[in-house]
């Protein structure tokens, strides 16, 4: 199945070629968990899990890392603002960011690789960078020689001396040069710190990545992705530290997301206009937000507003309701039938829906377009319901495609995910009230219709009996 990926370092599309065919190495920059994540981490978040389920649809075995930066000087700040340790800081927020990313039906991924955990392996990578002159010890810190590395620009596609250095360490006396970033920061009185050869310190934001990433995955990844604003420092630092040390391209292709906006402005601490996913999801369903999120190009800006999320909570609504219709109808068949003539005129209406879902995904993960290769596929099992020559093989072959669909986007709730109930509990329930009503046992039907409505499912009489929907 082919694929065709913008590369960032060369900004063009290219046919995607894992080096081992069937297997898929895969990087994403992970969160610093020193905070709960807002919509702008989201994006990446469900747009490489997104990357992630395609691969895995088109028959590749992917071994996802996201890792987690669990030391840094905002966890340093944060413990002493809570009064915690760095550790306690650390887990706090990891806890929070899966139940976050379980809420938006992210996939977890391969592993999450703890910075704290691989000391000794960012401890030998930076040696090794001393020892091969790329980079050098001064007054307890080790910074990286820019200058050494012929290609450090390469991927922001700047030249050295335009760069604007977001390092996350002021510039000081000890650098040979301003453009210089460092390795290894020498610990400050009180602060969390290991040993190494240098002294006392703790790892620099660019390094752990190139360690870990190392680690699991070898000395070249198939795909690292990130959000546009790693692009440069972080993504081009890690690049110079890994080809300097290993002598070979740290990935092949480089995938980053465009960024956020709020009501047209640029989110930011500055603005107080960020917005937390833990507090999102209490009042917009996840599927929306989802949606939200891959109803625009990954590449480009993508504008929250009320409107466009009001939008998405609509569109996933259709969707979800044409699930539940094919389902209620399927049931009233007598359940799922699978190996069984579908038709075809419908078969081939299929296979047309299935070709276009896959080219829009395989062309650089244009999930808007897949999207509506989706709402073409409602729309056919709409009308196709309303026929009287209705049958149980082309509603079965209907909702196969869109679970096929959907297993890649995400964006129909997960068993379990919105409600406590099962889809077979619910059913059976429904049934029961059938039941009860027939026997004139009003407080049980009752009973049963509070429950469901706790549990966030609908009931709606229809020509062809209760059907129901999760809210």
């Amino acid at each position: 199945m082919n694929v065709q990926i913008y590369n960032t370092l060369t900004r063009a599309k290219e046919t995607f070629v894992p080096q081992e065919p069937g297997k898929v190495k895969m990087y994403v920059c992970g969160p610093t968990v020193y905070d709960y994540i807002h919509i702008g981490n989201a994006r990446p978040v469900i747009f490489f899990d997104v990357v992630r389920r395609y691969l895995e649809y088109a028959g590749y075995d992917v071994n996802y890392i996201v890792n987690f930066t669990d030391v840094d000087d905002k966890l340093i700040k944060k413990a002493e603002q809570l009064g915690l340790t760095v550790p306690e800081v650390a887990d706090k927020f990891i806890k929070a960011f899966n139940e976050d990313i379980a809420s938006l039906g992210v996939h977890k991924a391969s592993l999450n690789p703890r910075v704290t955990e691989h000391i000794p392996s960012i401890v030998a990578f930076i040696q090794g960078l001393v020892d091969t002159g790329y980079a050098y010890a001064s007054e307890g810190d080790v910074y990286y020689r820019t200058s050494k590395f012929e290609d450090y620009g390469k991927l922001s596609h700047q030249n050295l001396e335009e760069l604007q250095f977001g390092i996350r360490i002021e510039v000081g006396e000890r650098k040979e040069n301003p453009q210089d970033f460092v390795l290894w920061k020498g610990a400050k009185p009180g602060e969390i710190n290991w040993e190494s050869p240098w002294g006392p310190g703790r790892p620099g934001w660019h390094i752990e990545c190139s360690a870990m990433a190392r680690e699991y995955l070898g000395d070249t990844l198939d795909i690292h992705g990130g959000g546009h604003d790693l692009q440069f420092p972080h993504h081009e630092c890690e690049v110079a530290q890994s080809e300097a040390l290993t002598g070979k391209p740290l990935a092949n292709y480089w995938m980053h997301n465009g960024y956020i906006h709020i009501n047209n402005e640029k989110m930011s601490k500055s603005l107080g206009n960020g917005i937390t996913v833990n507090e999102l999801v209490k009042r917009i369903k996840p599927a929306a937000i989802r949606y939200f999120i891959l109803s625009t190009h990954y590449r480009s800006p993508l504008n929250f507003t009320d409107e466009t999320i009001a939008q998405a909570e609509n569109s996933v609504e259709r969707i979800a309701n044409c699930a539940a219709n094919l389902k209620h109808r399927l049931s009233a068949f007598g359940g799922q039938v699978e190996g069984a003539a579908v038709g075809t005129e419908l078969d081939e209406r299929l296979a047309q829906l299935k070709t276009q879902f896959e080219a829009k995904m395989g062309d650089d993960f244009n999930t808007p377009d897949a999207i509506t290769a989706v709402f073409e596929l409602v729309t056919e099992a709409n009308q196709y319901l309303n026929r009287a020559d209705a049958t149980a093989e082309g509603t079965a072959a209907l909702l196969a495609a869109l679970e096929q669909m959907n297993a890649v986007l995400g964006l129909l709730p997960e068993a379990g995910a919105d409600a406590e109930l099962l889809d077979e509990e619910i059913e059976a329930l429904i049934v029961e009230r059938t039941e009860v009503r027939k026997a004139k046992n009003w407080a049980r039907a009752d009973e049963i219709r509070n429950l469901l409505t706790e549990k966030g499912i609908a009931l709606e009489d229809t020509p062809q009996g209760i059907r129901w929907r999760r809210l």
